[in-house]
């Protein structure tokens, strides 16, 4: 079934409400749920809402917190969560990334004691919105075995980049295992299998079979070593900077909260050769585009505009949504 952005994210609000929201964070948040749904994200879209609101109603999510400032130094910042909505924190800490680069033309602002964050692209796009290269990363529970090991120690630790370019930015969003985990959770509930291998089972083989490697919590990581590599320096960077949890800590407890980010922002008014901004990206989005298809394939995009095109579909014929998942949200309000 599909349905009207505009009738998604009036359920979404009235339920948040419902559940300790203020009217403005209600609005944001609904928002950004509903935004990520727009662009394809089915995932982290609609169908964690009700996981969310089960965190919020188990005081997991504390719905009223807001970060605070632990310290400043020019343009670096660090605040804590204080375990509040994950996607509000996150979007409150781009922010002032993105009003600190405007200041200092680079920016950078961690983030501790808070939860997940939904879409890491989100904010990715929030910066670019404003003229600036938005970078973010999170570490996650442990849910990912570090190359040459059996047992599950390093986080798939998502990490985002996105460039300002018109009419949708250029985005990079992903985790660090082959295929997220929710990414996983949406095949498993299409009964698809992932297109290659994605993970080990139980007894710790190879499979592309969604369902064994949720169960098993063992995701392979993306490039092998190179994914496992990855996973440890970001893990290494958001829990130094903040001061916050590192993936073994998050471990420790009996889910996922708690977690550390950071976000960097680049004011392309101000950075860069001084030339035109614009000559880069276009050179080479036109390197990707104008490249020759493989024979059994479709055009060639560049990251982020197949989401771009997945927005303009959805806002036109209205969000593809999941029956048995719509009917949970609505019983929620």
């Amino acid at each position: 079934m599909r349905l009207a952005y505009s009738e998604v994210e009036s359920v979404l609000k009235s339920v948040l409400l419902r559940n300790g929201f203020s009217a403005d964070n209600a609005s944001l948040c609904a928002r950004l749920f509903a935004e990520t749904t727009l662009d394809g994200v089915y995932s982290h879209g609609l169908n964690r809402f009700p996981l969310f609101i089960d965190a919020v109603q188990r005081g997991v999510v504390i719905p009223d917190c807001e970060p605070t400032l632990v310290r400043a130094l020019n343009n670096f910042e660090c605040w804590d969560g204080n375990l509040g909505p994950g996607n509000l924190n996150a979007w409150f800490c781009m922010g002032r990334a993105v009003d600190l680069a405007e200041e200092y033309g680079t920016a950078t602002v961690s983030l501790r004691n808070t939860n997940h964050w939904m879409r890491a692209g989100t904010y990715g796009i929030q910066a670019a919105a404003e003229n600036c290269i938005g970078i973010c990363m999170t570490n996650t529970t442990p849910n990912m075995p570090p190359w040459g090991s059996r047992d599950a120690t390093v986080g798939n630790n998502p990490v985002a980049i996105a460039v300002p370019h018109e009419p949708y930015p250029i985005l990079l969003d992903m985790a660090m295992s082959q295929f997220s985990y929710g990414k996983m959770e949406v095949l498993k509930q299409r009964g698809e299998k992932l297109p290659c291998a994605g993970g080990f089972d139980k007894e710790l083989q190879l499979t592309d079979e969604p369902g064994e490697i949720l169960e098993s919590g063992l995701a392979l990581p993306m490039g092998n070593w190179k994914g496992s590599g990855l996973a440890v320096m970001i893990d290494l960077l958001v829990s130094i900077l903040s001061g916050g949890s590192t993936t073994r800590e998050i471990g420790r407890r009996d889910e996922e909260f708690g977690v550390s980010q950071l976000f960097m922002a680049m004011d392309l008014d101000q950075v860069g050769d001084g030339g035109d901004k614009t000559r880069a990206i276009k050179e080479i989005c036109d390197s990707l585009l104008e490249s020759s298809a493989v024979e059994a394939g479709g055009p060639v995009f560049y990251p982020g505009q197949q989401t771009g095109l997945r927005r303009k579909e959805n806002l036109d014929k209205g969000m593809p949504v999941d029956p048995e998942t719509w009917e949970k949200i609505v019983a929620l309000g």
